[in-house]
């Protein structure tokens, strides 16, 4: 259980990290989602995966830690209004450049890409 949740927290970062290096904007607002999905994953999993652990202190000899769990739901809100602050911002960004290019220049023909 572990080593697939490892591998599916490298696999988000991973896909993050390529589409934050893109030249779109859009790739760019999904890597930074995909990213985020990692590092909740990654929050979640500081507390250890238990899978039959009660979430009350005392119904079981070893409770989940609920501080992890606190995290990733601050995390959840905190990457909701970023993620929603740079889709505005890519927006207004497009509406004055004309372009969706992270740096703002485009090419004479176009980028096919």
């Amino acid at each position: 259980m572990e080593a697939l949740f490892s591998l599916v927290v490298g696999v988000l970062t991973a896909c993050g990290i390529y589409l934050l290096l893109r030249g779109r904007t859009f790739p760019v607002i999904v890597g930074l989602a995909l990213l985020g999905y990692a590092v909740n994953l990654f929050l979640f999993s500081a507390g250890g995966l238990h899978t039959h652990a009660a979430a009350v202190i005392g119904e079981s000899i070893s409770p989940a830690d609920p501080l992890p769990q606190a995290l990733v739901l601050t995390a959840i809100v905190i990457g909701f209004a970023m993620t929603a602050f740079v889709v505005i911002l890519a927006i207004r960004a497009r509406s004055e450049l004309g372009s969706d290019h992270v740096d703002g220049q485009q090419g004479e023909a176009g980028d096919a890409r």
